[in-house]
């Protein structure tokens, strides 16, 4: 009982730093310490209780060093143009006809080059809003399709910290996880676009500026070449070259084009590497064009570090076994899917942070996969498909929650994030019609 009282507890907190905007490293901070509390009350001593936390934050180190080469890229490929260049190709070949799914589209593939949801949404998808909402098209259902795309790329991306964070976390390679990933999300992705289509036909773009790109030419030179660090992430991803290896070389040259292309000096670059890219306050594109940074990430680490620290208590002191016993009962795939959904759900809602719902569901669910002899890599892809997808569907889960601030839409938008949905239910409905397939 005295568990439940803890949990409904840290609940309350995380939901409320979520709806009022504060940061949820405090709340997952105090609830970290009311576990140690329940520690002590279990007659557990508490230098035994913070090394438990210390060493289960220890292991996301691995991942942390990576978070802080997303944060330097991310400036830099601003700096260097690349992201305004993405932008600005993706807005010059956007057909207005099919504007919903365009967006959709481009969303996607803009994710999946920075790996980022948020970057994702607070470039190309407030772009993307200004058209739909002077073009008159449904502001709810365009951010949908924003929010879907953004999260295609969070989900796959070799630059995703969501991505490293589930590889690390299973101990699987990374782009043998996107392998699977693509597999299972080819169906989800072909109906989505058909929605999308059909939504698009019937809300049209009724006209598409040129405002935005035409700002984006006056500040930055772009051209083929503003796109190279890009490419190189995505080209040598194929080569299964080592992602820190490849962050590093894109970083390396995006910092070399802003220098000598955008005519970056190189004490602004190592500003902006550190403190992240911004504009003059009087540029119109101040608020869509900026972000990034090493430290822009230090929050992410933090909430990685801390969420690491619940897995050393839980572990430690088997305060969750009952659940654990509990899931355990679930045999074969089907079941341990619907259960992977089930445990993301719960702590996708009460974690209010992916990548807390990642760790619980890991850490819950891991033991029901090895005793049913289901490869890791398919564990992988089972997280992929459920913590990932299903924390931006919680209305106050920060995944969500930004998003859809940054953008200005309510909770709306979220009953037309159809790739989000898809995912799960169809490959749920895969497994069941497919019970005796125990791997990907």
């Amino acid at each position: 009982m005295d568990i439940v009282i803890i949990f409904v507890l840290c609940f309350i907190l995380l939901l409320v730093s979520s709806f009022k905007g504060i940061f949820v490293g405090y709340p997952l901070f105090i609830s970290l310490i009311l576990f140690i509390l329940l520690g002590v009350k279990r007659k557990f001593e508490m230098k035994a209780l913070i090394k438990m936390a210390y060493d289960g934050g220890k292991k996301s180190l691995i991942i942390l060093k990576i978070f802080i080469l997303i944060g330097a890229i991310t400036a830099s490929w601003m700096a260097a143009g690349t992201v305004p260049a993405i932008v600005y190709y993706g807005m010059k070949f956007l057909n207005p006809h099919i504007f919903v799914l365009s967006a959709f589209l481009i969303s996607s593939l803009v994710s999946f080059l920075i790996g980022t949801s948020f970057g994702t949404i607070g470039t190309i998808g407030v772009a993307l809003m200004v058209m739909a909402r002077s073009g008159n098209v449904n502001a709810a259902l365009t951010a949908g399709a924003v929010l879907s795309g953004a999260y295609f790329g969070d989900r796959c991306s070799p630059m995703s910290s969501s991505a490293n964070l589930i590889a690390h976390l299973t101990d699987t390679d990374i782009y043998d996880n996107i392998k699977n990933m693509f597999k299972t999300s080819i169906v989800p992705f072909l109906f989505a676009c058909i929605l999308y289509l059909i939504f698009s036909l019937r809300y049209p773009l009724s006209h598409s500026g040129n405002i935005i790109n035409s700002e984006i030419m006056k500040v930055f030179n772009v051209n083929l070449i503003t796109i190279l660090p890009a490419a190189i992430i995505l080209i040598f991803s194929f080569f299964k070259v080592d992602v820190k290896l490849l962050m590093l070389i894109s970083i390396l040259i995006a910092c070399a084009i802003a220098i000598v292309l955008q005519k970056v000096s190189i004490v602004e670059m190592t500003k902006y590497l550190f403190l992240g890219y911004s504009m003059p306050y009087e540029n119109p594109l101040k608020d869509i064009i900026k972000g990034g940074g090493i430290l822009s990430m230090l929050k992410v680490s933090i909430v990685v570090f801390i969420s690491s620290g619940f897995t050393g208590i839980f572990e430690g002191t088997g305060m969750l076994d009952v659940i654990e016993t509990l899931l355990r009962k679930a045999k074969g795939r089907y079941d341990l899917f619907a259960s992977s959904i089930l445990v993301s759900i719960v702590s996708a809602a009460f974690g209010c942070s992916q990548t807390l719902a990642v760790i619980l569901t890991h850490l819950l669910i891991k033991k029901s996969y090895e005793e049913n002899n289901i490869a890791k890599e398919s564990f992988a892809v089972d997280l992929e498909n459920t913590a990932i997808v299903i924390s931006p569907m919680i209305p106050w889960n920060i995944a969500v929650l930004v998003p859809l601030t940054t953008l200005g839409v309510n909770l709306k938008a979220i009953g037309f994030a159809f790739y989000l949905f898809l995912i799960p239910i169809i490959n749920l409905i895969y497994f069941r019609f497919n019970r005796k397939r125990a791997s990907i």
